[in-house]
């Protein structure tokens, strides 16, 4: 059975596994996130600020519509690894047609649900008038467009799982590229705007959701997937949504609170909202090394959960945490002193400049902070506990935040203390993950897992 592409972590040396699998997702990353940022930089310099603003500022409603799956997705992943590294093989080729076919259904209703929802959500968070109505149709156009991003998401889960983290990413570049060159024919050529960096996205997640499920179809390797096995167990299903659920709904929530949060910003202008998405679409590269890391974790942890090793749970966290911090140290540095050149590179109207500065240095110096728990969490899916960081995370990210934000924008009307709202719920997220981690240790985890 072919086998050059499976990384067994749960033997050898750790920093090696971690970055090995780390660095195709950090690059992947990368090009996953140039389908919004080629977006933002197409329309902000050949459309126009409002219709920068209409794409920036759906940006929370995007993650929230797919939060859920992706957290399912996740929950695949992690049970998966775990039965790779138990090397049950029955089970894990049940895990990975279950998964595939549930994902399908989900995505149906994802797709349906972000069309509907598209207005009622931007009226809720004070989308400016000037911008809705581009915003509504970027947003819906995205929407129909899901089931590829799902289907992408869900075929490098399944790879991810047993180790293989390479091949997801060729498929994504050549993605990438193809979302590059659709943004420039449909914007400058065809002259469609909002809705044509819409329809690139969509056709470009497509083609790698359809690319990477063609590849899965034709391996003749453990994790492959065949016609005649496409059921739903529903033992593994329960389990799948037991990891998965708690991380999908955590993301959705936060990222729908993020809603609100968005709300605050707006309410200073149509500047500071395409400022305030400049910054989130900087940010979402900044925290790929921590989410890339979180990522290798995660599966490194499941496969030794798997394999029952402890030891090795423990030190892969410490390993993934000095890693993230080394890295955010160095991304801070270069943030801080260029800040004005890559916010110049949306757009150049000098109010939108000012804000986007401000919010860029401002939030990046918390960054270690924020990896810290990110790497918790991951480590603590990776044994099947997406409860815990679910709770964790909701209370600091959603209740204090809200909370948080509700009393400063009474008792000042600086932006400072608005922008700041995101490092305040880091801090008490990463605090609340040390304590529980030094509270549980990793055996006791081990003992909950279910066979």
């Amino acid at each position: 059975m072919p086998n050059s592409t499976i990384n067994d972590m749960t033997e050898g040396t750790i920093w090696k596994h971690l970055v090995k699998f780390a660095f195709p997702l950090f690059i992947g990353n990368i090009f996953q996130q140039l389908y919004n940022t080629v977006d933002s930089i197409v329309v902000g310099n050949f459309v126009g600020a409002d219709a920068l603003g209409a794409v920036t500022s759906t940006i929370p409603v995007v993650i929230t519509l797919i939060g859920l799956a992706i957290g399912f997705t996740m929950g695949a992943s992690v049970v998966i690894s775990q039965y790779f590294g138990a090397k049950d093989t029955q089970n894990l080729r049940r895990s990975t047609h279950t998964a595939t076919a549930a994902m399908f259904l989900l995505s149906l209703v994802f797709a349906a649900s972000g069309y509907l929802a598209t207005p009622g959500l931007l009226r809720m968070m004070n989308t400016p008038e000037s911008v809705f109505r581009e915003a509504v149709v970027y947003l819906r156009i995205f929407s129909l467009g899901l089931t590829g991003t799902i289907m992408y998401n869900m075929g490098s889960a399944i790879l991810r799982a047993v180790g293989d983290s390479k091949r997801p990413l060729y498929f994504l570049i050549l993605a990438s590229i193809l979302n590059i060159f659709l943004d420039l024919l449909f914007v400058i050529n065809f002259g469609l705007g909002v809705a044509g960096v819409a329809y690139a996205t969509i056709i470009s997640q497509f083609v790698s959701g359809i690319i990477i499920f063609w590849l899965l179809f034709r391996s003749n390797e453990v994790h492959s997937l065949r016609w005649r096995e496409m059921k739903i167990d529903t033992k593994i299903l329960r389990r799948i949504i037991a990891v998965g659920f708690p991380a999908g709904f955590q993301m959705a929530v936060t990222s729908f609170s993020n809603v609100f949060v968005q709300a605050y910003i707006n309410s200073y202008g149509a500047a500071s909202t395409a400022g305030w998405g400049i910054y989130a679409r900087v940010d979402a590269f900044v925290i790929l090394p921590t989410q890339s890391m979180a990522m290798s974790v995660t599966t490194f942890v499941g496969q030794n959960a798997g394999a029952r090793r402890p030891d090795r749970i423990n030190k892969g966290l410490l390993t993934g945490l000095c890693l993230s911090w080394g890295l955010s140290a160095c991304i801070i540095t270069l943030l801080y002193f260029f800040a004005p050149n890559i916010a110049g590179l949306f757009n150049q109207d000098t109010a939108v400049l000012a804000y986007a500065v401000l919010f860029i240095r401002l939030n990046s110096l918390f960054d270690p902070i924020n990896a810290t728990n990110q790497i918790q969490a991951g480590a603590l899916r990776g044994v099947g506990d997406s409860r815990t960081p679910m709770m964790i995370m909701l209370t600091s990210f959603v209740v204090l935040r809200q909370v948080y934000l509700f009393i400063v924008s009474r008792l000042t009307d600086s932006i400072y203390f608005i922008a700041i709202g995101y490092p305040v719920g880091w801090f008490v997220c990463t605090a609340l993950m040390t304590l529980h981690i030094k509270k549980i240790g990793w055996e006791k985890k081990l003992m909950s897992l279910k066979d």
